[in-house]
């Protein structure tokens, strides 16, 4: 208020020295201001807080996962490892037919309700795996592979006569995989094992020679999921794999899925 009135006794004072010429001076109004009624800001955290998701089909499509090592095989062919529920979602952005497994053990019940809620039909072919001994290299692991099998009983692959071995590679099983695998009625189709590398690998490798392949494209793309686990055994079944009984098939399946 003091200062108020101040400035008030100026400007009266430069009024009273206008008309002698003086210079004139400009008053200031000082307004006190009551904040005991004012809201404070909001927080900084709150004003640049992320929205929350209502949307359950947007939330969905911000968790699409797709399973170990998965890819494209061809058109309607996928492959990957073992799936679980964190990928549910995804695998239903593919509209699968039908699931080919590789893996001996009873398929997980939570899988098995995904199947059945999106029809999609199981082809189970159980191949047990096998981990090479650590501190082994590949060749030597063939060779232990090949001694046990003089002893136990050769298998015998389906165009050789002698022993081979990778006797955890069911040539049977391989080939009745194969029939699943090239029904395009089947398709879209997902390949898996455990991990996506071997077993899956195999079965995808023999198709390829189905395909007319070149074996160094076959091993390229085996050893590309493999990788530091490739495995001598498993590329020796692919290229002494039998295909002359099987028809003709494309070079590459149609995209329909109807």
């Amino acid at each position: 208020m003091k200062l108020i009135e101040k400035t008030m006794n100026k400007f009266t004072k430069a009024e009273e020295e206008e008309d002698d010429g003086s210079e004139v001076f400009q008053s200031i109004e000082v307004a006190k201001v009551d904040q005991s009624n004012v809201s404070p800001p909001p927080p900084l955290a709150d004003a640049f807080a992320t929205p929350l998701v209502e949307d359950s089909a947007a939330g969905e499509e911000l968790n699409l996962i797709p399973p170990l090592n998965f890819a494209m095989v061809d058109n309607g062919i996928f492959r990957s490892g073992f799936p679980d529920v964190s990928n549910f979602s995804f695998l239903k952005t593919l509209g699968l037919r039908s699931i080919i497994s590789l893996c001996p053990d009873a398929y997980p019940e939570n899988n098995m309700q995904f199947l059945k809620s999106n029809g999609i039909k199981l082809f189970q072919f159980g191949i047990k795996g096998y981990k090479c001994p650590p501190g082994l290299e590949n060749e030597v692991w063939l060779h232990l592979w090949n001694s046990k099998c003089q002893k136990e009983g050769s298998y015998t692959n389906a165009n050789s006569k002698t022993s081979e071995p990778f006797v955890n590679i069911p040539d049977h099983k391989i080939r009745e995989a194969l029939k699943v695998l090239l029904d395009e009625k089947n398709h879209p189709l997902l390949i898996h094992c455990n991990r996506g590398k071997h077993r899956t690998g195999c079965l995808v490798g023999c198709m390829r020679k189905l395909q007319k392949w070149c074996l160094t494209s076959i091993f390229d793309e085996y050893q590309r999921f493999a990788a530091a686990k490739a495995r001598v055994s498993d590329q020796r079944f692919m290229e002494l794999f039998d295909v002359s009984n099987f028809k003709q098939i494309p070079m590459s399946f149609s995209c329909s899925s109807s």
